[in-house]
């Protein structure tokens, strides 16, 4: 069996980053028996003593490992792939000797997206751009937890040619929506077309209207909401109106129904911040149904009509349709406009709600 290579060649406790994946003694020059046993590619044991000092489990973690940095780290832990003595823990525990931390590294991200056979719902094409209506669920592109499944990948199977200014990652992508909001996206298929695009964003001269169930019934019928959107400064996976570098944000709103507990409203965006329309309608008063992050299952318990609250439960995301877009083809100059209609768990809300308020 093949061990470790000694600590003059490493230094103390250092794991080399050619060792081979199973180790059957101690790491060298840690005499009280503390070290690493990896019993596989994906998952390595660690043993504190009652010799070593208390510490933080991430600092603990990233100090015997140095292949992980303490924010990937941070990751594996809040992503539940690290356990104390069996039991999932956060980040900021601390050791105080004897426990036994196991942890497991998921396998490598590959460095593109890969091309899936996966179902697009195209309402254009042409040899310049697609436009797409995206389902639920579906991410735009590859990130942190998200490999595949997504917009990209869907396309690198369906075109030969997008646009490389996004980068490895994002091919084509000119701007996104949420992963569980439903309708009309524009991606590029050359750079012509990708800068064209992105300039009319950055411009905000697209055209982009978006249709949301909300709780509660706003005082008037049109407003204007106007606040500065940035990371939450407690909750990092939060945007949030109060950040203290936001960026500047803007949307106006309509309400199309009113029905009790529940309005209906059309959106228009000024500005296309993450999060944007989620953020300013939760700290105005009015949160999307469904919406798991901003409030929307919350005000679920105060609606009493049984019917409409297990609808509104069964949306399981924020009730946000990207209904319209428009703007100038990059290459002719002609205005586009395209849209989508509304999705099925949106739409079964919205019919229960009218055929209550036609028997009322």
């Amino acid at each position: 069996m093949t061990r470790l290579r000694g600590r003059n060649e490493f230094g103390k406790g250092a794991v080399p980053r050619d060792a081979p994946l199973l180790f059957d003694r101690p790491m060298p020059g840690r005499a009280d028996g503390a070290g690493v046993v990896l019993k596989s590619v994906e998952r390595i044991e660690l043993n504190c003593t009652l010799e070593d000092p208390p510490e933080r489990l991430d600092a603990f973690i990233a100090a015997r490992v140095p292949d992980l940095t303490r924010s990937a780290v941070h990751r594996l832990i809040e992503s539940k792939r690290v356990t104390v003595d069996g039991e999932t823990a956060k980040p900021s525990l601390k050791l105080k000797g004897g426990e036994r931390i196991a942890v497991e590294i998921p396998p490598p991200i590959p460095a593109t997206p890969s091309a899936e056979e996966i179902p697009l719902d195209i309402l254009y094409e042409d040899g310049d751009l697609i436009v797409l209506n995206k389902p639920s669920g579906m991410s735009v592109h590859p990130g942190a937890g998200t490999h595949g499944g997504t917009v990209v990948n869907a396309l690198l199977a369906h075109c030969d040619d997008l646009s490389g200014i996004g980068g490895e990652m994002r091919p084509g992508i000119v701007h996104r929506i949420d992963k569980d909001t439903t309708g009309v996206i524009v991606v590029a298929k050359n750079d012509r077309s990708h800068q064209g695009l992105s300039h009319q964003f950055k411009e905000h001269t697209i055209k982009r209207v978006y249709l949301a169930l909300v709780f509660g019934s706003p005082r008037t019928d049109t407003g204007r909401i106007e606040s500065p959107i940035g990371r939450h400064p407690v909750d990092r996976k939060k945007m949030s109106g109060s950040a203290r570098r936001g960026k500047h944000a803007v949307t106006h709103w309509k309400v199309i129904d009113r029905f009790g507990p529940v309005s209906v409203l059309e959106l228009r965006l000024e500005t296309g911040r993450t999060h944007q329309i989620r953020v300013h309608l939760s700290e105005a008063g009015f949160p999307l149904l469904g919406d798991p992050v901003y409030g929307g299952t919350g005000r679920l318990s105060g609606v009493k009509d049984t019917k409409l609250r297990s609808l509104i439960r069964d949306l399981g995301r924020q009730a946000l349709h990207a209904r319209l877009l428009g703007f100038v083809h990059p290459r002719t100059g002609d205005y586009l406009e395209f849209s989508a209609p509304v999705p099925e768990d949106m739409q079964r809300v919205l019919d229960y709600l009218r055929s209550r308020a036609e028997v009322s």
